[in-house]
């Protein structure tokens, strides 16, 4: 039954993909072309939750919206957002750079396994962390860079003093429940090459997304962090 679910979970997942990589590509591209990698990671690990987020403020912030409000004269809809919801955006930024470095690790070390204290999870994660960080660095980058004008050294600086401490906030939450799931429900490892393991990655994502949410609202205002 667990199987079935996962194997749901997944085609679903990979259907809200496809939806959203359509609507981009039909005409409806971000102002700033990283949030198209964003919106299309999302629903990777949130299903019909991403591609929902993508409808409801993933859509405030494309070049024809931003282009419309320029030419009027007013407020981009993207900065009418209340905090709250731009808060979450920050979050699916960060775990879009997450989810792509544990999506490229999780299948590697499938492969290519690496064990640290008798556990290939543990070596899994200590990877994960790395790619994940420097995927996480370089959205931010991509983002932070062209918003503030900023030279490529103060750039990556800004980066990573702006997702460092949110980027492992949602490892944690990631890790979290990962830990839980191979030691307390099943007792045993999960291995990529089973879709039971990558349901559990989807709800871990979830997970992270909790656990990185109050870190980005104080990031955010304290100025740490674009608003996004």
């Amino acid at each position: 039954m667990l199987h079935t679910v996962a194997v749901v979970s997944l085609v679903v997942a990979l259907l809200c993909v496809v939806l959203v990589a359509l609507d981009i590509v039909a005409g409806h591209r971000q102002k700033m072309w990283i949030m198209n990698a964003v919106w299309i990671l999302t629903p990777l690990y949130a299903g019909p939750l991403g591609l929902w987020a993508y409808y409801k403020l993933g859509r405030l912030s494309t070049q024809k919206k931003a282009m419309a409000a320029k030419e009027a004269g007013t407020e981009p809809p993207s900065q009418q957002k209340p905090f709250w919801q731009s808060v979450a955006v920050g979050v699916l930024h960060c775990g879009s750079g997450c989810s792509l470095g544990d999506l490229l690790v999780e299948t590697f070390v499938l492969y290519v396994p690496f064990v640290v204290l008798g556990h290939a999870i543990f070596g899994a994660w200590i990877l994960d962390y790395i790619v994940a960080f420097l995927f996480g660095i370089a959205f931010q980058y991509f983002t932070i860079k062209p918003m503030k004008n900023l030279s490529p050294a103060e750039g990556l600086k800004a980066a990573v003093k702006a997702d460092a401490l949110s980027l492992t906030a949602w490892q944690v939450g990631m890790y979290g429940w990962m830990a839980i799931a191979t030691f307390v429900i099943f007792k045993h490892e999960l291995k990529a090459n089973n879709p039971v393991f990558w349901f559990m990655m989807q709800l871990a994502m979830l997970a992270g997304f909790l656990t990185a949410y109050p870190v980005n609202w104080w990031l955010i205002k304290s100025g740490v962090k674009e608003e996004m």
